[in-house]
């Protein structure tokens, strides 16, 4: 993970002040990139402990096309409780976009599993690509989408076909966010992998408008004093069955294998 803590050393020399929507301030940089090949561990970040629990939550909230805090409650996740309603509705977020888009016509389309299959039946079309950024609906959720786009990549190597996966981000929390992106994005990946029996490749996040805000620096200067090389990546394992059936994806079949860790760094979320 020293490429993360490189792009934090970059931000806060080269970043330029702007000011935000939530008000609180940040430095930032315009397009950036980190690449991890999954080969190598499950890029979950060393030099602070990472809530794994909420990251895999969140995801399998997604993959199953909920979008209430119900479901993320039951697994004591709370990273969306900024945004929800009274009612604790987050609207048409990013799974109702993966596994529901709104056609023209008022039908649902499963944006995922049409992905899964062609992966399947075509594997080196250019069209394995899900968004969430329904420019009709975006009035109707609770934060329009950080991370708006992802793109599969069947690659030939020898034998073997890894897939690979390119995460667009239009904007981009690197001391808090960054870092649940990246294990999300990453379990993501395996997980559509074994679905798919292809071997697990390469995680590229592809970044927008990449900032610190301003009461995050001091906890980025305390990360950047730790080793990235003092603790090995952990493994992710995942239980089957490996399905895209709605509500049928559990957060107990993702299982975090030797992860040490720094201690976390607490830092206050921008709303």
């Amino acid at each position: 993970m020293k490429n993360y803590h490189d792009l934090i050393s970059y931000i806060l020399a080269h970043g330029q002040r702007r000011n935000d929507r939530t008000g609180t301030g940040a430095i930032g940089i315009f397009d950036a990139r980190l690449t991890f090949d999954l080969q190598d561990g499950y890029p979950l970040l060393t030099t602070k402990k990472v809530h794994f629990n909420s990251v895999i939550a969140e995801l399998c909230m997604f993959l199953n096309g909920y979008n209430t805090l119900d479901y993320l409650h039951q697994y004591k996740c709370t990273i969306w409780d900024e945004w929800a309603d009274e009612n604790g509705n987050l609207g048409r977020i990013y799974g109702v976009q993966w596994r529901r888009w709104r056609a023209y016509d008022n039908t649902a389309i499963d944006q995922l599993a049409a992905v899964v299959k062609e992966l399947k039946e075509n594997p080196f079309s250019r069209r394995h690509l899900v968004s969430a950024w329904n420019v009709g609906e975006l009035h109707q959720m609770a934060l329009p989408p950080c991370h708006y786009a992802f793109q599969f990549y069947v690659r030939e190597d020898g034998f073997a076909h890894p897939l690979d996966m390119k995460v667009h981000m239009r904007s981009v929390d690197v001391f808090l966010g960054l870092p649940f992106n990246i294990a999300s994005y990453a379990a993501l990946l395996q997980y559509v992998a074994l679905i798919c029996q292809y071997d697990v490749g390469r995680l590229i996040m592809d970044l927008g408008d990449t900032h610190i805000y301003l009461n995050h620096i001091d906890q980025c200067k305390e990360l950047l004093q730790r080793n990235p090389d003092k603790y090995s990546l952990p493994r992710l394992e995942i239980l089957p069955p490996y399905t895209l059936e709605m509500g049928a994806v559990h957060p107990h079949q993702f299982v975090l294998v030797g992860y040490e860790s720094y201690p976390a760094i607490k830092a206050p979320i921008a709303v």
